[in-house]
């Protein structure tokens, strides 16, 4: 007999989403500010990758394997982190990763200070602000794949966008979780829209809210009794 899958805390799905907007205000500010290249989304650099290792003008090699190597990083940390607080309360583990990722953006938003989208100058800037994204995003990639939370990876919508085609009573399906699955589109649109709002005033100002969102918002989350017991529990 299958065993059966433990109750996801309830502080997770609000929390989750929240995080959905402000990945829509890293890519407004990487694909808008940085020169059409992703930092929390890997599908776009690896495609992106393969037309500038075929030379096709506008596309540039270092921007997106900078990108992919810092997200991997990112990744790889996270992975560590969330081991080390297997059977530790899951409020410990969420706070820390939020002031990683916080402190990733607030970093990249100071580097961004003095930093001209229109020419992606000076160059050492660029590569900054893209390695520490890219390590932030790759991160809360890593973190969001160990809580195993159904239909909110806050940062990719294809299978999200798929389930909501494909598991529609139209299709024969039973819409399973189709509201988790509107609101997490919904969030990221969103956070895309406010953050191409911000850019116009510079990219350190979508960088800050977006620290400031993560990190007060999971010590709201936290204050949930559920974040007092390890995951699972």
């Amino acid at each position: 007999m299958a065993t059966p899958t433990p109750p996801q805390p309830a502080l997770l799905p609000p929390l989750l989403l929240l995080l959905s907007v402000t990945t829509g205000l890293v890519d407004a500010t990487s694909v808008l500010g940085l020169g059409k290249v992703f930092t929390a989304n890997m599908t776009g650099n690896i495609v992106f990758l393969g037309f500038a290792a075929v030379g096709t003008p506008g596309f540039t090699i270092a921007p997106y394997v900078i990108a992919i190597a810092t997200f991997m990083l990112g990744a790889f940390v996270a992975g560590r982190t969330g081991r080390f607080h297997t059977n530790r309360p899951l409020r410990h583990w969420l706070l820390w990763s939020a002031l990683i990722e916080a402190v990733l953006l607030w970093a990249a938003a100071v580097v961004a200070i003095g930093f001209d989208p229109a020419s992606l100058m000076p160059e050492w800037k660029l590569f900054m602000i893209i390695a520490l994204t890219a390590v932030a995003m790759g991160y809360r990639n890593a973190t969001i794949r160990q809580l195993k939370v159904p239909d909110l990876t806050t940062t990719v919508l294809t299978l999200t966008i798929t389930g909501l085609a494909a598991d529609s009573t139209l299709a024969g399906g039973t819409n399973p979780n189709w509201a988790r699955r509107i609101a997490a589109v919904v969030a990221i649109l969103l956070g895309a829209a406010l953050g191409a709002v911000l850019v116009r005033y510079g990219l350190a100002f979508p960088l800050a809210v977006a620290g400031a969102l993560i990190l007060g918002g999971t010590i709201a989350c936290t204050l949930h009794d559920d974040a007092s017991k390890p995951l699972g529990a």
